[in-house]
């Protein structure tokens, strides 16, 4: 195993034990497997004690879709939390928001997609060269929360090493039709040698634009073809500098996103609905309908974020250390929700994350990182619906992995602190917290080809502001929550076991995982009227229960299929579920390589969600057909690739179980995508 912080991308092919096997693994018999370095532990893929999922940049070309939850959907365990067009995020084995920990190539984010599901993901999955998604020790490095998992979305913007070309890039384009979508990204990477060989400068700069109209739905809603203000427009613009050398590397660089999505499902007549207890007052709460508005004044979010990001690595600077690496993030956000032409809402977050890491040589066989982080938030939000008051979050943490290696086994710990400070500036109150986690994993590979993994987690979670200061009406997901000021951490107990072949004809891979959470923070509905909800923050024993699988059977040199599923089941100790919850899902896809070019048909059955909470909703099953196909080759020196995919082609109406607004926003109907790109 190497401990490699350069980051690596992982093709197409070697991303099949983790995610999908695919058609480029047909075109040779005897193919063999290389193995991916997940960028943020340095460890082999198949050395990680829980399971790891890497998207390479081949493999992401064909997922690729306007946000992170959507690009992430199809991959097992995960999910997407569904806010029409412009906004969603991973649900990871039945867990969002807080609990699911996003990354830019190891820093935080620190936009506001964790206080509400209709706040964007500030990443942009066009400009993604890997994304990577781990649980289990190697989390620990980034999030005692992320119970869910952490994922990685890796990037360009700052050089790490020196290119081959003194000039080099690549442009790509695409069109959908269910949107009129269309996008367009340009990347640029450029390198100067220094003098005196003192290294090289290199400067890198990107950017996407992307529009899209209201989306069409499958056949059979009751309320049109499209589901008004799901359009989402934007463009994202980096400039990185930074200076390679022989023992490192040293960058900055500066990113600007705008987007502008409306958010469907927003019902206006709630306004002036109030809490008193366990009950809601909307003037008429006797049973008269709330007053019915235009549907047509959807509000829109005006987003900005503009970020700085510090990234550094010293390899060998003195005996015993293998590197020391600085990650760091500065991000300055804000974004504005438009009703009738004014704004209604508007939300300010303003943050920075440092961490600072030393990977040592191996002592007495073990080899591992040892870190410091440090994070400070300042959130607010003022207008019609600031249901959170201003709030100051500072956290500090600590902490360490270590590998170490014997015969056929491989044995993973971590170990995290983190101390944290919430002052809350309107009430004047200030809550503290403190949470360690300790995780313990090995990886048996008992035969060539196979292998066993398990881990135990043991987990400390610390309350977010919104949880314990929320007090007011969200209409974007028809809700009035009410946080709870003296919610204490959650303490979680994870078993993860899972068992593999990654080599020959036929492979296959099955998780398994239990959690029990003990003072599980969520959000029961203590009261409905007329569609609004009444949210009380909470806590409660909790477990989650589920299993990941896939089986892939090389049926000639042309063809694969491949049969995958995965299912959680999320309750309280009660027995009552929990809400927004996934269905189960299987599913059989056929990879194909004819004639030179790379072929995907895949069926996805998702079952009906009838384990709902109070006051939620059944969800109904849907089938779904997808198919894809991509040809690359090479013209004037330049790599070119055109890739089409069809996606839900018998244009099933479906609804994601996950969404606050599944019945007003349901999934995409029939998609045809276009896509070009060129490498030079």
């Amino acid at each position: 195993m190497s401990y490699r912080s350069t980051l690596l991308i992982s093709s197409v092919l070697v991303a099949v034990p983790a995610v999908h096997v695919h058609a480029q693994e047909a075109a040779t018999a005897e193919a063999t497997l290389g193995e991916v370095t997940v960028s943020t532990t340095g460890m082999a893929e198949g050395d990680m004690a829980t399971p790891v999922q890497v998207l390479g940049e081949e493999d992401l070309r064909l997922r690729r879709a306007a946000t992170l939850g959507e690009t992430l959907a199809a991959e097992p365990g995960i999910n997407a939390s569904h806010f029409g067009a412009g906004a969603s995020r991973p649900v990871i084995r039945g867990m969002d928001g807080a609990r699911v920990s996003v990354l830019s190539n190891g820093s935080e984010l620190l936009d506001a997609s964790t206080v509400s599901p209709d706040h964007a993901v500030t990443t942009e999955p066009l400009l993604a060269t890997q994304m990577e998604v781990f649980r289990g020790p190697s989390a620990l490095l980034y999030s005692a929360g992320a119970m869910g998992g952490v994922v990685n979305v890796l990037d360009n913007k700052i050089a790490t090493s020196v290119p081959e070309k003194a000039l080099s890039g690549s442009a790509e384009v695409q069109a959908g039709t269910a949107a009129g979508m269309s996008a367009g990204a340009l990347s640029l990477t450029g390198a100067m040698p220094l003098q005196n060989n003192n290294g090289t400068l290199v400067l890198h700069a990107e950017g996407v634009a992307r529009n899209a109209g209201d989306y069409r739905v499958g056949s059979g809603w009751d309320q049109g073809s499209k589901v008004a203000g799901s359009f989402s427009r934007g463009n994202t613009g980096s400039l990185g500098l930074s200076w390679v050398g022989d023992s490192g590397y040293l960058g900055l660089a500066y990113t600007r996103q705008q987007a502008r999505y409306g958010l469907p499902g927003h019902q206006h007549g709630f306004e002036g609905c109030h809490a008193h207890g366990d009950h809601l007052h909307c003037g008429d709460h006797d049973g008269h309908d709330h007053e019915e508005t235009d549907s047509s004044s959807v509000p829109v979010v005006d987003l900005t974020s503009e970020r700085w990001d510090l990234r550094g690595e010293w390899r060998k600077p003195v005996a015993g250390i293998a590197a020391v690496r600085l990650r760091g993030g500065w991000t300055r956000y804000q974004h504005d929700e438009i009703e009738e032409g004014a704004v209604s809402t508007a939300f300010r977050n303003r943050g920075h994350d440092l961490r600072l890491e030393m990977e040592h040589e191996p002592i007495a066989g073990w080899r591992g990182t040892l870190g410091v982080q440090t994070l400070n938030r300042r959130f607010s939000a003022t207008g019609e619906e600031a249901y959170v008051q201003p709030t100051n979050t500072q956290r500090e943490s600590l902490y360490l992995l270590e590998e170490y290696r014997w015969q056929d086994w491989s044995l993973q710990g971590a170990l995290r602190h983190d101390r944290q400070r919430i002052e809350a500036q309107q009430t004047d109150q200030t809550r503290k917290h403190s949470a360690t986690s300790l995780s313990l994993g090995t990886v048996w590979k008992f035969t060539p080809g196979y292998s066993a993994t398990a881990s135990l987690t043991h987990g400390s979670r610390m309350p977010t502001a919104e949880e314990l200061f929320a007090n007011g009406l969200h209409m974007a997901t028809s809700t009035y929550e009410v946080g709870n000021a003296n919610l204490g951490r959650e303490r979680s107990q994870a078993l993860d076991l899972g068992v593999s072949k990654t080599a020959g004809d036929t492979r296959w891979k099955l998780n398994a995982y239990h959690y029990r959470i003990k003072n599980y923070i969520y959000g029961a509905t203590v009261d409905e009227h007329d569609g609004l909800q009444l949210l009380h923050y909470t806590q409660a024993d909790a477990r989650f229960t589920g299993w990941e699988a896939q089986l892939s059977q090389r049926l000639s040199r042309e063809f694969i299929a491949t049969v995958f599923g995965d299912g959680v089941r999320a309750r309280l100790e009660d027995g009552s579920a929990l809400p927004r919850i996934p269905a189960l899902r299987a599913g059989v896809r056929v990879n194909a390589r004819l004639g030179g070019w790379d072929t995907m048909a895949e069926w996805t059955q998702v079952l009906r969600q009838n384990r709902t909470a109070a006051f939620e909703s059944e969800t109904g099953g849907y089938g779904m057909l997808n198919l894809g196909a991509s040809y690359q080759w090479r013209s004037g020196g330049n790599q070119w690739q055109f890739y089409v995919k069809g996606q839900n082609l018998t244009n099933r109406l479906a609804y994601a179980a996950t969404s606050f607004i599944k019945t007003a926003a349901p999934l995409t109907g029939r998609n045809l995508v276009l896509g070009l790109r060129m490498d030079f």
